[in-house]
């Protein structure tokens, strides 16, 4: 039985998504050569578009397990107030952004002038991608790393300058900043880190920003920190509070329960939100209702609290059922799992639709990988169960 190798990892130098067949979205994974990343982009497109040999509905399945998404949200308070603004939805919601807004800086601590929304996080991402690289330069990040932001900025013609993570999984800071140079546009961090679901330690990643900021803009992407346990979260807003030129990205996407109705945000310096809205727009891109829906959401508390404490049960039982079966997955402080597995990528994707499981399936290097998002303890044991039947 093929088993996680964190060498065989650092070594890879493609990262592609092997559930192109069902009908997955786009590989946002990575690859330590920016050419070759780009041209495999452009075959995953044509790849995916292709009919499929047996076509899947991803909604009736068992356990859908393929996108991260929090299986018990939006809150219920959340839905309350999406179905109370319904009707409001022939508006324009320039004033519920306002709102939302004046909600996030206050949680946040910096003035309003600090906070810019978009529809999801991937949305701010892109954005920030296309205005800081329109003259090229390079980025610095990890690799592996969630590639929205370098995939866009290579697009814009960047290089990217991709730092393997160390033996612990973490960014390789010092690595990192020595390979700053005058070209330089930006540096982005994840934490905790996507594809690997694992974490750099906040202090000495708050050291590094600090430092670096003085330098080049740090952007850095906290959409599962919510998922962490709140003695581990150390968010980097207060470097921004500092006057450090660092962009911190959160989203309502994850521990909220909202992917599907897309509210994002940064905070940031005036200064670089200026540079954003300069090219593009913010609130045009929102709706009321969702709009309506987070505000509501940052009041429920408990809510968040509750979905943190199920999504680390069914993460630790689902961990503990793969080391019983010989895995070593990522030690993973998101709500997914990745571990190492000895079929091909389509053909476990088929083995796993026909038990009515949805999941993903990653290449990397000649190793495959699945990725298995937390939903509820009873689709996490719908998930076991039928994983048990496929490596039989």
């Amino acid at each position: 039985m093929t088993k996680f190798n964190r060498r065989n990892w650092l070594k890879s130098t493609t990262l592609t998504t092997a559930s192109l067949a069902v009908g997955s979205g786009a590989s946002f994974f990575s690859n330590t050569r920016p050419e070759a990343d780009l041209a495999a982009s452009t075959k995953f497109w044509e790849w995916e578009n292709r009919p499929t040999k047996k076509p899947r509905d991803l909604w009736n399945l068992n356990a859908r397990l393929l996108a991260n998404e929090n299986p018990y949200g939006p809150s219920p308070v959340a839905r309350l107030t999406i179905m109370e603004n319904v009707a409001r939805g022939n508006r324009y919601g320039h004033g519920e952004a306002a709102k939302l807004i004046e909600m996030l800086a206050e949680k946040e601590g910096v003035p309003k002038e600090y906070i810019m929304l978009g529809p999801g996080s991937s949305d701010l991402l892109e954005k920030t991608a296309i205005t800081h690289f329109l003259e090229g330069g390079n980025i610095v990040s990890a690799d592996p790393a969630y590639m929205s932001l370098i995939k866009t900025a290579q697009r814009m013609k960047a290089t990217w300058k991709s730092i393997p993570l160390t033996d612990t999984w973490e960014h390789d800071l010092p690595a990192m900043e020595k390979a700053i140079d005058a070209n330089t546009q930006l540096i982005y961090i994840c934490n905790p880190n996507n594809p690997t679901g694992t974490i750099t330690d906040g202090k000495a990643l708050w050291n590094f920003c600090d430092k670096v900021a003085d330098k080049k803009p740090v952007f850095v992407d906290e959409a599962y920190l919510e998922f962490m346990d709140p003695a581990l979260q150390m968010s980097m807003v207060g470097l921004v509070q500092k006057g450090k030129n660092v962009i911190v990205c959160r989203t309502f996407s994850k521990v909220y329960g909202m992917a599907g109705l897309r509210v994002g945000y940064i905070v940031a310096l005036p200064s670089t939100l200026e540079k954003i809205k300069a090219v593009t727009r913010s609130n045009m891109s929102l709706n009321v209702t969702a709009v309506k829906g987070a505000m509501a959401s940052l009041g429920d508390t408990a809510f968040v609290d509750s979905c943190r404490t199920k999504n680390k049960e069914c993460r630790e039982y689902v961990v503990a059922e793969l080391k019983k079966l010989g895995y070593t997955p990522a030690p993973s402080h998101t709500s997914f799992v990745l571990f190492p597995i000895s079929w091909k990528g389509d053909e476990y994707l088929e083995k796993m639709f026909d038990q009515g499981i949805g999941v993903r399936a990653f290449e990397i290097h000649d190793q495959t990988y699945c990725r298995v998002s937390i939903g509820t303890m009873d689709e996490m044991k719908l998930f076991v169960d039928a994983f048990k039947k496929v490596a039989v």
